[in-house]
């Protein structure tokens, strides 16, 4: 196991349990970093990278970055814009998508952000909801709660709520429609505003680097297919390819294979066309990651 170093070794800050943690997992173990027994220690050495990982609540990442506790952290997009936090926002992740959204009893009917006009608003997320009000000179009373929102409604605690929105199912198992989106939230990678070491800077820059192969090729595919020679220039036309695509001659004559990499959602779009080029045997296969 490495040692760390303190002016050089990067601290990140995850969320220990939650609708992120998997996937920020994941998506670190798919840029080769390894952790062993993240699940059971809160401070976890990379094996084989000038990292460890803080596990903490969500809630607290954006302090502990904004203190500089933590170089880095994943985090919610709300959970940032609640707390203000004083860091800097690298990029987004697209991952832990969600929505912010105001929502009400049917029977009510409200369908305007001045239909909530001095109504009880509970919510999780006091500030961003003041905010989007404030923004519109509309008074409400809001109600700050820590959990379960969707039932205040249902015992007279609140009129109308805010909270996160990924299907609606929990809206609709509470009676709730769905009214206002007003704020559009994912997964973001956040960086302390204090002052880094080179060593530390160059680590991030690494790691970023390995995140854009690594999410690029998530959605992309390496495609191979047969083709006659006088079919190529057609083909090139019909490919979306991130770069001109490799032909190379095959043992029979006039047929060549060509390799490329496609962006997969438009594969399915243009492989008809790729077959009526007079393109045979093609195959799909993923890619693990991509460096431009």
């Amino acid at each position: 196991m490495r040692t760390l170093d303190s002016t050089t070794s990067l601290r990140i800050a995850v969320q220990k349990s939650g609708r992120l943690t998997d996937k920020t997992l994941t998506l670190l173990e798919g840029i080769g970093l390894k952790f062993d027994d993240y699940k059971r220690s809160l401070l976890v050495k990379c094996l084989n990278f000038d990292v460890e990982l803080l596990l903490i609540r969500d809630d607290d990442i954006p302090e502990y970055v904004e203190d500089g506790v933590c170089d880095l952290g994943f985090v919610g997009a709300n959970v940032v814009a609640e707390d203000e936090a004083d860091v800097t926002i690298i990029r987004g992740l697209n991952y832990g998508v969600c929505r912010l959204s105001l929502a009400a009893p049917k029977e009510d009917k409200l369908k305007s952000a001045a239909d909530f006009a001095g109504k009880r608003i509970a919510t999780s997320y006091p500030g961003i909801t003041k905010r989007y009000f404030d923004s519109k000179n509309i008074n409400v009373d809001i109600v700050t709660l820590s959990g379960s929102v969707e039932i205040a409604p249902r015992l007279e605690i609140a009129d109308a709520i805010c909270d996160l929105v990924s299907t609606g199912g929990t809206l609709k198992a509470n009676g709730l429609e769905e009214v206002i989106n007003i704020f559009d939230s994912e997964t973001q990678l956040v960086k302390t505003n204090k002052p880094l070491s080179p060593g530390k800077e160059n680590l991030i820059e690494r790691i970023l680097q390995r995140i854009e192969g690594y999410q690029k090729a998530a959605k992309s595919k390496y495609i191979l297919m047969n083709a006659p020679q006088e079919a190529v220039s057609k083909i090139k036309e019909i490919l979306p390819s991130l770069k001109s695509p490799t032909v190379m001659p095959l043992a029979d004559n006039g047929m060549v294979a060509i390799h490329a990499v496609v962006p997969l959602s438009t594969f399915w779009d243009v492989m008809e066309q790729l077959k009526a080029a007079g393109a045979t045997g093609i195959v799909m296969l993923p890619i693990e990651s991509m460096i431009a």
